[in-house]
């Protein structure tokens, strides 16, 4: 677990800065249209809106729009390690604190309105959670190795999955857990990516090993690997790779929205707009 952190003083607020003059396109045919200084940036996450989230290194989560103009933040009132972030629903942002096993929903002007203490309901350790679309919590608990849902709601579990035959004597290491076109995607960077139904039934196992995390557009997964983006579809099973933008270095995650992309370094985000193909 990281270690907990600092709200942040009004000083360190990040700053967006607008590329200058017409954006043009740079050898792979990224166009970067802001960026934004954000020391060591940690879980991000989009909207269907297409804003943008991501939390700094004190936590404080901040809320820019497609083109990574700022609107809000929210700085937490106790310290804690932002593990996830989950903004898909639009309605509701999930905020994952694995340090405090926490829980925080906020509305999408990022003011809290519900705060769920996993360890009052759950015996063992929560490594990743998510929120499904009709506003349930997906929560993998590595203590005994099981998929539960919860409903915050009437405050019970509602449904729950072992995985511990289908993971068998491997060493897992979790580190993601997303709800995408009625499938659960939970991201092992040991042994791959373990999908399940929308009622949390285990389906198959893809391959793809290696990750901190993978995205989702249209009807395509995808993730970092190397200087590239790859694409994985998944109904046909085909694959392709884009190359990063030429100038982007120590990229640590890319998030696709519908005009624009989020390209995550140590030093900020990088805004690039996006081409048609």
């Amino acid at each position: 677990m990281a270690p907990a952190s600092k709200i942040a003083p009004i000083s360190s607020a990040p700053t967006a800065t607008p590329n200058p003059a017409q954006p043009v396109a740079d050898v792979n045919g990224w166009k970067l249209v802001r960026t934004i200084k954000l020391a060591r940036p940690g879980a991000a996450s989009l909207d269907r809106r297409g804003n943008f989230y991501v939390a700094d290194e004190q936590d404080n989560i901040h809320q820019y729009g497609p083109d990574g103009q700022t609107l809000n933040t929210y700085s937490p009132p106790q310290p804690g390690h932002t593990a996830q972030i989950e903004a898909w629903n639009s309605a509701k942002i999930l905020l994952f604190y694995d340090d405090r096993q926490e829980i925080v929903l906020l509305d999408r002007f990022l003011i809290s309105i519900a705060k769920v203490r996993l360890t009052d309901f759950v015996d063992g350790s929560i490594r990743v959670a998510t929120l499904a679309p009709d506003d349930r919590l997906w929560l993998f608990n590595e203590s005994d190795l099981t998929l539960r849902q919860f409903d915050p709601g009437p405050q019970r579990l509602t449904l729950s999955t072992p995985l511990d035959l289908i993971i068998g004597r491997s060493k897992p290491d979790f580190r993601f857990l997303r709800q995408y076109q009625n499938n659960l995607y939970l991201v092992d960077r040991t042994s791959g990516i373990f999908v399940f139904d929308n009622l949390g039934n285990y389906r198959k196992k893809l391959p793809f090993t290696g990750l901190n995390n993978v995205g989702f557009k249209e009807d395509e997964l995808y993730y970092l690997v190397g200087n590239q983006l790859h694409f994985f579809h998944l109904y046909a099973f085909n694959e392709r790779d884009v190359p990063l933008p030429a100038a982007a270095v120590e990229v640590r995650q890319v998030l696709l929205g519908e005009q624009y992309a989020y390209v995550i370094t140590p030093a900020g985000v990088l805004v690039y707009q996006l081409t048609k193909s």
